[in-house]
This record gives structure tokens, C-alpha cells and sequence, in this order.
């Protein structure tokens, strides 16, 4: 599994980034797509937002990280609602919060709207959007991975690289 970035950055490689135990780490999904002509995430939001949900409950628990906001351009109104209840009803069904099925592990997911921003699409400012600030590109270092959200560690993936976790799991790691 791979990033949709242009580097394809492997997946598994930035998940162990964030594998180390802390408090407090995020998971966030950047579903800003602001490209022009761009409507994939979109598409897969609307279509399959139970399967987003599920690609970062399996996330989260991998990288053992217990916040997660999945940010969604507010030009697609549809599929906020539509993600909004998927979650609303992973929580119904014990699928997030804590002690997620006696497991001992807990996630806390909710949707972020965002501004409207072409910039957001990069994942720094995206991550200041979520925070509640101007969406502008940060200087790295620091990575987000290090200092993301709120300063925490953070991983950031696309829409599409986590709704093909699940597909992957179904299907068997290769």
C-alpha cells in the first residue's frame, strides 16, 4: 500500500513513524482534493464512507493512536453528512470510542470541515485548518510525524490510501 502522493511513499513506512506510545497522537484524512477536475475522494466519501471509517479505525490501531478527523472540503457537503453518520454509527455499534470491544484500544474520530482552501490539499495546512488556523504550509522540519496536530505526532493519509486498508486486509497482505 502506497501513498497517492507523487513520491508513492509506502504506507506501512509512514505508519511506523507513529507506532511509539503516546497520550496524545492523531490520525488525520485529508480529503481537501483541491485540484481541479478531482472528485475520486469524493466519490469514494459518498459511495463507501463505512469503509473510510473502517480504514482508520484499522489505522488507528495500528499506529496504536487514539484521535483521528477526517477533513472534508466544505464544497462537499454530501459527503460530510454522509461520513458524519457513518461514524455516528461506528459509535452506535461500539466500533469507536474506548475499550472499542474489550480490546483496551480507544479511537475518538470526528469530521472536520474545511475552509475551502486550495492549499489544504498539502498536509500541513490542512493540519492547521484542523486545528482551527489559516491553512498554510508549514516549514519542515519538524515533520508531522513528530509534530503535527496540536504539536502531537501525527500521520496524515489521503481518502484513497485508506479505503483500500480494509480491501487489503480482505484480500491478504502480500
Amino acid at each position: 500500500l502506497r501513498g497517492c502522493g507523487g513520491a508513492a511513499f509506502p504506507t506501512g513506512v509512514k505508519w511506523n513513524f507513529n507506532r511509539a506510545p503516546a497520550p496524545e497522537k492523531y490520525f488525520l484524512c485529508n480529503a481537501d482534493e483541491g485540484n481541479a477536475g478531482t472528485f475520486k475522494d469524493r466519490l469514494l466519501m459518498e459511495g463507501t464512507p463505512h469503509q473510510l471509517v473502517e480504514g482508520m479505525i484499522i489505522g488507528a490501531y495500528a499506529q496504536r493512536i487514539p484521535y483521528g478527523y477526517i477533513y472534508i472540503r466544505d464544497e462537499y457537503p454530501l459527503a460530510a453528512h454522509l461520513v458524519s453518520r457513518a461514524i455516528e454509527q461506528a459509535y452506535a455499534y461500539g466500533l469507536l470510542g474506548e475499550n472499542i470491544l474489550g480490546s483496551g484500544f480507544s479511537f475518538h474520530l470526528g469530521v472536520k470541515e474545511g475552509a475551502g482552501s486550495y492549499l489544504c490539499g498539502e498536509e500541513s495546512a490542512m493540519i492547521a485548518s484542523v486545528e482551527g488556523a489559516r491553512g498554510m504550509p508549514r516549514a519542515r522540519p519538524p515533520f508531522p510525524a513528530q509534530a503535527g496536530a496540536w504539536l502531537k505526532p501525527t500521520t496524515v493519509n489521503n481518502v484513497e490510501t485508506i479505503c483500500n486498508v480494509p480491501n487489503i486486509i480482505r484480500n491478504g497482505w502480500e
